[in-house]
């Protein structure tokens, strides 16, 4: 995919207003590599610039370019589906009738006409899940459900990753895990990610820069 591993920048400045909360970003750009942490108190914002990036907020305003892309031009939208970009709940949010592999045959659209089954069981693979695909949703742990997810996410062959606190729900063993395997992808894949993360030592363990909110503004930027 073009762009992984670029010099590109994820910047923009991004508005909404959701309830009684609103977020009003200011101007921010960071590099388009590596994995970049959002991060500060809950209610800061973080999910809602995650979603905004997504293009998962309708009346989000401003500009937001990832790469030579412009997703945001006032209020002007690339709608969701047109973004490169993987989302990974903090729920998995799987399809709980369908099994491992018919979740993964979901995502798997995009891949060419009949490399489906062989991209589902590269990314299965890579993933840790092969010996999974046949099972239910419903008899999985958390953390091999966040692996689902993610491998889900991968099928999409997507341009950027969006991590909405994908560990916050999982014991330390499977936190743990999942920490290796998130580092292991950005590295070997060179896939950009977006982690949104109120817990210092997932950070210290993933991201290469940190971008700090309160308030639903972005304070700073800072690289590690």
């Amino acid at each position: 995919m073009s762009g992984r591993g670029s010099t590109a920048a994820v910047s923009g400045n991004v508005q909404a207003r959701l309830g009684a909360f609103s977020l009003q970003t200011g101007d921010f750009s960071w590099p388009l590599d590596g994995i970049t942490a959002l991060f500060g108190r809950s209610g800061c914002g973080k999910s809602t610039l995650l979603r905004a990036i997504a293009g998962l907020i309708p009346r989000a305003s401003g500009t937001l370019r990832v790469g030579e892309a412009l997703w945001l031009d006032g209020r002007r939208q690339t709608p969701a589906p047109q973004r490169d970009v993987g989302y990974v709940f903090q729920d998995a949010a799987l399809f709980p009738h369908l099994s491992v592999r018919g979740n993964l045959l979901f995502a798997a659209s995009r891949a060419p006409k009949g490399e489906a089954p062989a991209a589902i069981d590269q990314v299965a693979a890579e993933v840790g899940i092969a010996y999974l695909l046949d099972r239910r949703i419903a008899a999985l742990s958390g953390g091999e459900k966040q692996r689902v997810a993610i491998a889900r996410a991968l099928l999409s062959r997507p341009r950027l990753l969006l991590l909405d606190e994908p560990l916050a729900a999982l014991d330390w063993k499977a936190k743990d895990e999942l920490l290796e395997l998130i580092g292991q992808i950005a590295r070997t894949q060179r896939l950009p990610m977006v982690l949104v993360s109120h817990a210092p030592e997932e950070i210290e363990r993933l991201a290469q820069r940190v971008v700090f909110m309160q308030d639903g503004r972005i304070l700073r930027i800072d690289r590690r």
